[in-house]
């Protein structure tokens, strides 16, 4: 079954009355879905969701890819498909299918976003995309495995184990250590 929009709001509403403080962040993306925005669907040009992994590996490195139409190291992740049941299902879907990494491998810190990003996309002639928003809907999950065997390379042209203070959201890593403790 798809993602609904019911669905997007409720974790979205859940994260806010965990994380306030990230309100004014995110009330545009409220005032989307007021407007009956269907931001499960990539379509929406104004702002869609996406699911992203924070995985946090056995030594406490967080795993990032290196993103193949953007150029740059990223957290696993990308866009919804019908066949995801939840964000965070979708969050592990796009982990395991971004890095081979088992999903019997990984364990979810929970089920509510660690953090949802809002960030700009270029515009991409190829895939006749103007340039739009993501909404990142990222969940934290753990590993006892370091072991990535085969990355998705139409998307993915790395991944490095980094540490949390690599991560480019300052706000995401306290969330990321205060989790780890």
């Amino acid at each position: 079954m798809p993602i609904s929009t019911d669905h997007i709001r409720s974790t979205l509403n859940g994260y806010l009355d965990v994380h306030p403080e990230d309100k004014p962040g995110l009330a545009r993306v409220l005032d989307l879905l007021d407007t009956h925005a269907d931001l499960a669907s990539r379509k929406e040009f104004r702002a869609h969701a996406t699911a992203g992994a924070v995985l946090v590996g056995p030594d406490g490195r967080i795993l990032h890819i290196r993103h193949l139409a953007l150029d740059a190291w990223l957290l696993p992740g990308g866009h919804l498909e019908p066949e995801d049941g939840s964000l965070l299902a979708a969050a592990l879907r796009e982990l395991c299918e971004e890095t081979g990494i088992s999903s019997e491998s990984v364990t979810s810190a929970g089920p509510d976003p660690i953090d949802i990003d809002v960030h700009f996309i270029p515009a991409n002639a190829t895939k006749a995309e103007p340039e739009h928003q993501h909404v990142d809907f990222r969940f934290l999950f753990r590993t006892e495995t370091a072991d990535i065997s085969a990355l998705q390379t139409e998307e993915v042209t790395d991944a490095a184990w980094l540490l949390v203070d690599a991560l480019a959201s300052r706000k995401l890593g306290r969330r990321v250590w205060s989790a780890l403790r």
